[in-house]
């Protein structure tokens, strides 16, 4: 087994949003992953005293913990719990139904001796390679599949896009989310490694155009993660006046990436 987490803050003056953890079970009966990427609200009111890593880390917290513990549940069983936890821990100070209370978007996988289950809500990545080095892209392009011109306004995703049919779906305050999840499993014997990447990681391939999947996951496995993120950071930064590939998007990200050979 082995295991490579880097994660940074797009900003260093500011705290980084996501939430990554791995764990390997003293059982040594399989393992998990849990990536969370926080989504970072536009200024103005959000109805929560707490912040987005505050937020990420309840959760992530409760989705590891969960997953470890409850091999009887699924993995959308244990989002669904992991959501409601964490929103009983502020339901009393908070406003809970505010389109921009704290969320994420949510990562898990786990596995066995037998299987590989996995989860992935919103626009997050998890990739899954073959022992003949075939990748395969677990994907929920909800997000992806609108239009840009629907995404311009933040005023407009929180009204009529985020967590509403027709939109996209996020881990904030409701459990019933968790069936919204794209979700599967796959025979332990076709899974040889697996990569959960935040969508500030993966801008490599899906932004700056560096490689496909393949040759994303071929940077993990041969050179690790962190370089990954710096040759994310130094294609930002060529990028930061032309804007050619950024367009109106921040600079940097926070990028996270988990890479496991089982």
């Amino acid at each position: 087994m082995r295991t490579d987490l880097v994660s940074e803050p797009g900003d260093a003056t500011r705290p980084n949003e996501d939430f990554a953890d791995v764990r390997l079970p003293a059982s040594g009966q399989g393992g998990c992953v849990i990536l969370l990427d926080g989504v970072t609200p536009p200024t103005g009111e959000t109805g929560c005293l707490h912040s987005v890593p505050w937020f990420t880390a309840r959760l992530g917290g409760a989705l590891t913990e969960l997953t470890v513990s409850a091999r009887d549940l699924t993995l959308a069983g244990i989002l669904s719990l992991a959501i409601g936890e964490t929103a009983r821990a502020h339901a009393d100070t908070c406003d809970l139904s505010h389109p921009r209370t704290p969320q994420a978007t949510v990562v898990m996988a786990r596995w066995s001796a037998e299987t590989v289950e996995y989860l992935v809500l919103c626009d997050s990545t998890l990739l899954l390679r073959s022992p003949a080095g075939e990748v395969t892209a677990v994907l929920d392009d909800r997000l992806a599949r609108l239009p840009r011109s629907a995404l311009a306004t933040d005023a407009l995703v929180d009204a009529n896009l985020r967590n509403k049919e027709g939109g996209f779906f996020t881990a904030a305050a409701d459990p019933a989310v968790a069936a919204r999840a794209v979700t599967g499993t796959a025979p332990r014997r076709e899974v040889a490694a697996l990569a959960a990447l935040t969508d500030g990681a993966t801008r490599w391939a899906e932004t700056f155009r560096q490689g496909d999947w393949r040759g994303l996951f071929g940077v993990l496995a041969r050179d690790g993660a962190r370089s990954l993120v710096d040759r994310v950071r130094r294609l930002e930064a060529a990028d930061r006046e032309e804007r050619a590939f950024l367009g109106r998007g921040k600079t940097h990200d926070d990028a996270t990436v988990v890479y496991v050979e089982l």
